[in-house]
């Protein structure tokens, strides 16, 4: 296989995300200990045409996400106990890097370079104004699963604001509401 049929041709990762058993420690480990943030929260995030392994499923779910340098870490806690790549994870007791994410912007192209590395779509979704989301099994084992994000107009921004506040934060204000 080339290096352009296999993911690594989709970008380069930009996140790493947890879902941890315990939540809030590991939101504390992340500001404390190794210096992440602020991170800014989205609660019961609403995603439209969601689907666990080809299947529908409203998944209720939250999510942190700061900075740690340039990369953007995530922390999820799921709500309920409908079926998901969250709740697969939880209930196997792993501990760890769940995913990483790569942006693009061409999702039927990311799709397609999916497809062409051997790699399965575990869980997808639309992102509200526009984007598009799907976690990519790549048959690795822990760690090895991939988010490839297509974010709405403006989520680039978003983003952008997100790293620009860790640039000189001072760590007040560390985890900061939003929507």
């Amino acid at each position: 296989m080339s290096r352009k049929n296999s993911i690594t041709a989709l970008g380069e990762v930009m996140q790493l995300a947890y879902v941890p058993a315990d939540f809030d420690g590991a939101l504390k480990f992340w500001i404390e200990t190794m210096g992440a943030g602020p991170f800014f929260a989205l609660d019961h995030v609403k995603l439209d045409d969601v689907k666990y392994r080809g299947k529908p499923a409203n998944i209720d779910f939250s999510m942190v996400l700061g900075y740690w340098g340039d990369i953007q870490i995530e922390l999820i806690r799921q709500h309920n106990a409908t079926p998901s790549i969250y709740k697969e994870w939880r209930d196997a007791g792993r501990e760890g890097l769940h995913h990483v994410c790569i942006l693009v912007d061409d999702m039927a192209a990311a799709r397609a370079t999916v497809k062409d590395a051997g790699a399965t779509i575990a869980q997808e979704g639309r992102v509200p104004n526009g984007g598009e989301v799907i976690y990519v099994d790549t048959g690795g084992g822990p760690g090895t699963m991939v988010e490839i994000l297509k974010s709405a107009p403006g989520g680039r921004e978003f983003f952008a604001m997100m790293r620009d506040a860790a640039k000189n934060w001072d760590g007040s204000d560390p985890i900061r509401k939003l929507g």
